[in-house]
Order: structure tokens, then C-alpha cells, then sequence
């Protein structure tokens, strides 16, 4: 997965577990992603400062021993998925499958998110069309306009209508009713 930025995104895995390298090559290997591991607080927050990651992953046993580090790193996540899993009861195989299923669920509310804003965003932009579109045409049916204001009208008039036809258009290539 790639940031807006363009760069690849990664996931930092925080746990106290000997094998959190080897994990860490295992899951990212599995997942396609550049997965970094954190042994505790310290190295959690310095590679959380140094880049942004897409999910955050951090070992139940860490943040039940250390609730003040688990709140530090998850209020320095920023945007990541956070997901608490205890390592030391699951394998590499259920960690593949709940990141997986994280970012799936953030995929889904994205995707839901870009939806609900393009519709409000379409709401208010035919509105202001529909306005300029009915004002314009109401000034140039009231008579006594100066020739070269009725020019300008009419100029408003075509364009209001042009930009309410390509509003219909790019709605009805999305797939929604008007």
C-alpha cells in the first residue's frame, strides 16, 4: 500500500518478544508490507517519529504491564490502525489475519468516507449551480438589461447549465440515482 505521498507504507509491530525480528519478517513477508518491530516504549515512539505507519500492532502483554506506554504510543500513532493482540497466544498466521482484516475494515470506511464527501460535496455544488443557473435566467426575463449585461447573463446562464450537465454526467458514471 502506498501513502499519499507516494511512499510505501509500513507496520510497526511493539512487543517484548525475542522473536519480534523473525516475526516481523514472517508477517510482512505473508502481508507484502515492510513490517517494523519495536521492542518497547522507547523504540516505539523514536520509529513512530521517524515515519508514518499504516497499522500499529502491539503486544497485549506489553500494554497490560505498561498502560502508560501503550496510551503514549497509541496517542502518537496518528492515522495507523491500532490493533492489540497477545503474541504470545497466536501466531504469525493469526497476526497476518488480523492485520488483514484491520486493513480491510480502514479500506471500507475510506472507501465509505470518500463516498459520504463527494455527495455532499455534488449536494452543495448543484445547489449553487441550480441558484446561479435560475438567478441568471431571472435577471434576463425581467426585461430593461443593458445589451452587454444580457450578453454576460446569458454567458452565466450556458455555463451554469454546462457545469449541471457534467454534474449529472459524473454522477451517472459513479452509479448513483439522482
Amino acid at each position: 500500500m502506498m501513502n499519499m505521498a507516494g511512499g510505501m507504507m509500513n507496520i510497526l509491530m511493539v512487543t517484548g518478544i525475542d522473536e519480534a525480528k523473525s516475526c516481523a519478517e514472517v508477517v510482512g513477508a505473508s502481508l507484502g508490507l515492510q513490517v517494523d518491530a519495536a521492542t518497547g516504549r522507547k523504540a516505539a515512539l523514536e520509529a513512530l517519529r521517524r515515519r508514518e505507519y499504516l497499522a500499529v500492532v502491539m503486544d497485549e502483554t506489553l500494554a497490560e504491564c505498561d498502560p502508560a506506554a501503550a496510551e503514549a504510543i497509541w496517542e502518537h500513532a496518528g492515522l495507523a490502525i491500532p490493533l492489540q493482540i497477545n503474541f504470545a497466544v497466536c501466531g504469525a498466521a493469526r497476526l497476518v489475519r488480523e492485520i488483514r482484516a484491520g486493513l480491510r475494515r480502514r479500506k471500507r470506511e475510506q472507501t465509505l468516507s470518500w463516498r459520504v464527501a463527494a455527495e455532499a460535496m455534488e449536494t452543495e455544488m448543484k445547489s449553487t449551480v441550480a441558484g446561479l443557473l435560475l438567478n441568471s435566467q431571472l435577471a434576463l426575463s425581467g426585461g430593461g438589461v443593458p445589451m452587454a449585461t444580457a450578453e454576460k447573463m446569458r454567458k452565466v446562464a450556458e455555463l451554469a447549465g454546462e457545469l449541471q450537465r457534467q454534474l449529472s454526467a459524473w454522477r451517472d458514471t459513479r452509479g448513483l440515482a439522482a
